[in-house]
């Protein structure tokens, strides 16, 4: 039996390669991505009223737009995990946090409906599909070591429901202060800072020229598909993402119509 003496041992640490992404500062800054990613998308009913006197619309138009970017961030979100897969998912968050940030400047500027489509719907849309919370939750599990990945996802996933609880008094606070258009690009500037917060996400070289068996998308889905809890989970968040954004959007600008305040909907 050998016995590694104190200075070996003491060498053999300094050896390892000294990194600042630890666990705690890789759950911290995808917590952060996730709270800002979801906090702004929360607070767009907010903008319903004021956009649509503004620009002299109907409320049908501002929800076609918010529906339309539901439906391209289920879409899209496949896609960017596949990307992601691949290529990492820093560039994946970076392309959607700048998507993200140029739909909230172009929806503040919109005078028309399919400009509002375009930044409200398609913009942000697949925005949220590159810089959301299931990207952060991926890197996750690949990047932590595997006794962090139950606290990391739960942590990561309150963050997402914290982000849309804080940004909503921020929200009317900005609108109050600034304006309405000002308050969309102050959430675009805010937006943007998940791009230096990517890079703890990035994953190792070694990681990326991991080789794995080949699997066609058709696959995956069936795959997928045959669990039955992978079922259940994803009726279940359809159910919650159904009536949140129906709430988030509609809600708001209802209790104005009741007479009470926007302090109120925040």
């Amino acid at each position: 039996m050998t016995t590694q003496s104190p200075s070996a041992s003491a060498a053999a640490e300094a050896a390892k390669p000294a990194t600042w992404r630890t666990p705690v500062v890789i759950i911290g800054f995808g917590c952060l991505i996730t709270a800002i990613a979801f906090g702004p998308r929360a607070t767009l009913g907010f903008f319903l009223t004021p956009l649509s006197t503004a620009n002299h619309w109907g409320r049908d138009v501002f929800a076609f737009a918010l529906a339309v970017q539901n439906l391209l961030w289920g879409v899209g979100q496949p896609f960017a995990g596949m990307i992601a897969d691949r290529f990492g998912p820093v560039r994946v968050l970076c392309a959607g946090a700048l998507m993200y940030a140029l739909g909230l400047v172009l929806m503040a500027h919109a005078t028309s409906a399919p400009m509002l489509d375009l930044s409200a719907g398609v913009l942000i849309g697949f925005g949220l599909a590159g810089a959301s919370f299931m990207v952060v939750l991926a890197a996750f599990g690949k990047i932590l070591p595997p006794q962090w990945r139950s606290i990391a996802f739960g942590l990561g996933t309150a963050a997402g429901s914290f982000g849309q609880f804080l940004f909503s008094p921020l929200a009317v606070l900005l609108m109050s202060a600034f304006g309405w258009q000002q308050a969309l690009v102050t959430f675009a500037v805010v937006v943007l800072a998940v791009l230096p917060l990517s890079l703890a996400l990035a994953m190792p070289r070694a990681e990326t020229t991991t080789h794995v068996a080949p699997q066609s998308l058709r696959q995956a889905l069936a795959e997928a598909f045959a669990h039955r809890s992978y079922v259940l989970l994803t009726v279940g968040f359809f159910t919650c993402g159904f009536q949140i954004a129906f709430v988030t959007v509609h809600l708001p600008s209802y209790l104005v119509d009741r007479g009470l305040s926007a302090e109120v909907g925040g």
